[in-house]
């Protein structure tokens, strides 16, 4: 499974990200890597560089090497940048967007969204978190799942991320729905990540 059981908040120390809204309070105040020597200085290689940002990218969508392996190899395939064909290729899985809608509030809740049987694609029951969303497909949370607490709350808003929704994305939290209008620009996409680092770091 993708989803470790390392707690989140020493993950999130641990790469320099927020991984969850829980985590932003715990790493504004120790912005440092968690253990003994966090805060000492310590000697970066090319490839350590390289290797922690290609573990912030997998976090932040929750994904296998082998997954991100297999979307870096599509990425790959596609002409203009890499990098960027790379994380929009992430961006595209369904558990990214549901979390991006505003009816998750973190990716590991979006997935287990899906893992559960909660979501449908376009009428029909998609329970694959790695499923890739196409332009025009339509996403919703099952009529069955609907009047269950956690989806009470999405629709009121109580998931949805400060700021604007992406604007690849028509949402409507009060029916739990979305649309992926368009593929996703790399400058639109809400991820921390050098992703050219990324690249360099499987092109080695």
């Amino acid at each position: 499974m993708a989803n470790q059981s390392r707690p989140k908040v020493k993950k999130s120390r641990a790469l320099g990200i927020a991984l969850t809204p829980k985590a932003v309070k715990y790493f504004e105040a120790r912005p440092y890597p968690p253990g003994e020597h966090g805060r000492g200085r310590k000697q970066n290689s090319d490839y350590k560089v390289r290797l922690l940002e290609k573990q912030r990218l997998r976090a932040q969508y929750d994904v296998s090497e082998r997954q991100l392996v297999r979307a870096y190899d599509r990425a790959s395939k596609v002409q203009g940048k890499t990098g960027e064909a790379l994380i929009i290729e992430l961006e595209r899985r369904l558990d990214a967007l549901v979390l991006r809608s505003g009816i998750a509030r973190t990716i590991y809740q979006a997935r287990q969204m899906v893992v559960h049987g909660h979501i449908e694609v376009n009428g029909h029951k998609v329970d694959k978190p790695s499923f890739r969303v196409k332009p025009d497909d339509v996403v919703m949370v099952r009529e069955r799942s609907r009047q269950k607490p956690l989806f009470e709350v999405a629709r009121e808003g109580g998931f949805a991320a400060d700021g604007e929704t992406p604007r690849y994305l028509q949402v409507n939290l009060k029916a739990l729905a979305f649309r992926l209008d368009r593929e996703p620009n790399r400058k639109e996409i809400p991820v921390i990540c050098d992703e050219q680092l990324v690249v360099e770091y499987y092109a080695r």
